[in-house]
């Protein structure tokens, strides 16, 4: 009987440890796993001009795989998010070792933060759109620099370019790689700076053997949000480009909007399982669960 006791006991806790996690799962189950779902068993429908109905083909599939638009498309989506990736890493490092190592002051630190969080009081269609008339033609860039003697025409490649793609994608997305990086060196034990230094470490060697390593799991939170973000986006790439670049997230905005809902619906697996991928690549180099 005292070993049935032990054992009930035990079958009660995990009972109720169920009890009280059910709630998430549901709201997990609704808001996450269902739309998944939907979506990957649209994705073997059929459809037609006007119409699209219940079906289980690989038409869809095959016709993306197959396709050499697909693959110039993830390309060119590919090429934006490293570049994207690789500026936003290099600006939200150095901004979160700054205010980090640089700013001794509480409240300071805290007013840093905060200020670099001013562009997010407003929508990203507004912080996109304003760099429009910064680097038109006749916009603020080319006229300093004519004023200034550097050009003797405007730099057409400023707007509706690769090149303002990537400089609104860093503009609205360097502070989802700032927070991470920032919050993880905040953690950092100074006294390990300390025993460095008075070990005769330079200042590139503290960097490289102790604040980069111990910054890892930051800088791939950050980079996680910034793929993810930038492999998902069409709005962007759509406006900054004038329309002269595609990405995969405007290729499945542009099927919904002919209502080609199933190519979408694959269109969307497709990019789903591709982020996942890059996800669990850069999970490889670090365990993130000691971040989290």
């Amino acid at each position: 009987m005292q070993s049935q006791q032990p054992a009930k006991n035990l079958n009660s806790g995990q009972s109720f440890s169920w009890l009280l996690v059910s709630p998430t799962i549901l709201i997990l189950a609704f808001f996450l796993v269902l739309p998944l779902l939907t979506i990957a068993i649209v994705s073997f429908w059929d459809y037609n001009e006007w119409n699209f109905f219940p079906a289980f083909i690989f038409d869809n599939y095959v016709y993306l795989l197959e396709s050499p638009v697909t693959w110039a498309t993830y390309l060119k989506t590919l090429k934006f998010t490293v570049l994207t990736w690789f500026f936003c890493t290099i600006i939200g490092f150095t901004v979160a070792f700054f205010l980090a190592f640089h700013v001794r002051s509480l409240t300071w630190q805290i007013a840093l933060f905060l200020a670099c969080t001013i562009p997010f009081w407003t929508s990203n269609i507004i912080r996109m759109i304003s760099w429009i008339p910064f680097l038109g033609r006749n916009g603020i860039a080319n006229s300093s620099l004519i004023s200034l003697g550097v050009i003797d025409e405007p730099l057409e490649w400023l707007l509706f370019s690769d090149f303002a793609v990537v400089l609104a994608f860093v503009h609205l997305y360097t502070l989802f790689m700032v927070v991470p990086v920032f919050n993880t060196m905040m953690r950092i034990d100074k006294t390990l700076i300390e025993a460095a230094r008075d070990a005769g470490a330079s200042g590139f060697q503290i960097l490289t053997n102790i604040i980069i390593p111990l910054s890892r799991p930051g800088l791939m939170i950050g980079s996680i949000f910034v793929v993810t973000l930038v492999m998902g986006d069409f709005i962007t790439v759509r406006f900054m480009s004038g329309g002269q670049s595609a990405s995969v997230g405007r290729v499945i905005s542009n099927e919904i909007a002919l209502l080609q809902y199933p190519a979408a619906a694959a269109s969307a697996v497709i990019l789903l399982i591709t982020v996942l991928i890059m996800i669990a690549i850069m999970l490889r180099f670090v365990d993130i669960r000691k971040e989290l």
